[in-house]
C-alpha cells in the first residue's frame, strides 16, 4: 500500500512508523523544513518538506498513485483542504483526516472528501485501523500479507523494563523493536538505549503474541 501522510507531528510520525514497519510505502510531509530535517535518518520513510494544501506539492509527493492519504496536521482547516484535494483532484481511494476541534467534526464528511474522520483523542492503533479499513484487529495491527504484527506498548514507572537497556530485555522469538518514541520523537532503538517512563515502543512481530510482548516490558 502507498500511503501519504500530511503532518509530521507526534501522531503523523507514529502512523508513518507503524505503516512502514508493516512494509508499506510511506511518504511523510510537513510544512516545516527544519522539522523534516530533524527526522532524517530516524524514520524508514520518504520525507518531504512543503505545503500539503498546494496541489502541485501533493502531486510531487505522489498523490496520483497513493492508496491512502491521512491528513494529520494540527489544523482542521488544512486537514479539510488536504482531504478535498486528495479525493477530488487525485481520486485517492481512501482518505482519513484528524479532527482537532470537536466542534468542527460535522465538516469532516464526504463533502470534503473525508472517508474516515478521526478524533484527536483516538488511540494510535484504532486510528490506523479506521484509516486503513483494517477492522479485523483490536489491539494488533495486521497490515502485511506476510503476517507482520505491530504492537504498541508504553513504559510506566511500574514497568519492569523501566531503566533497563534494550539489550537487557529478553524479547520473544520473532519480535523486533521498530522504534522508541520519546518526547514525541521517534528514536532509532540502539541496544544501549535505556528506557524511561513515558517511552512508547512499537514492536514488530512475526510470531509473538501481544501478551508475550507486554510481559517482556511490563
Amino acid at each position: 500500500m502507498r500511503a501519504l501522510i500530511a503532518g509530521a507531528g507526534r501522531l503523523g510520525t507514529q502512523i508513518a512508523q507503524v505503516l512502514a514497519a508493516a512494509r508499506n510505502d510511506v511518504t511523510l510531509l510537513d510544512i516545516d523544513e527544519d522539522h523534516i530535517a530533524k527526522l532524517e535518518g530516524h524514520l524508514p520513510v520518504r520525507l518531504l518538506a512543503g505545503d500539503a494544501c498546494e496541489p502541485t506539492f501533493l502531486e510531487h509527493a505522489g498523490a496520483l498513485t497513493a492508496d491512502l492519504v491521512i491528513a494529520a496536521t494540527g489544523n482542521d482547516e488544512d486537514n479539510l483542504v488536504i482531504s478535498l484535494l486528495a479525493k477530488r483532484q487525485f481520486t485517492v481511494p481512501r482518505v482519513a483526516a484528524r479532527v482537532n476541534d470537536a466542534e468542527n467534526a460535522w465538516l469532516f464528511d464526504q463533502n470534503w472528501g473525508v472517508d474516515t474522520a478521526v478524533p484527536a483523542a483516538t488511540p494510535l492503533i484504532s486510528l490506523i485501523e479506521e484509516a486503513t479499513g483494517a477492522t479485523d484487529t483490536v489491539a494488533l495491527l495486521r497490515l502485511s500479507k506476510a503476517g507482520v504484527d505491530v504492537i504498541e506498548t508504553a513504559i510506566t514507572p511500574q514497568s519492569r523494563a523501566a531503566s533497563c537497556t534494550l539489550a537487557e530485555i529478553p524479547l520473544p522469538a520473532g519480535a523486533v523493536i521498530a522504534t522508541v518514541i520519546r518526547d514525541g520523537q521517534p528514536t532509532v532503538p540502539a541496544p544501549e538505549m535505556r528506557l524511561q517512563p513515558g517511552d512508547e515502543l512499537l514492536v514488530v512481530s512475526h510470531a509473538a503474541t501481544e501478551q508475550e510482548i507486554h510481559t517482556a516490558f511490563q
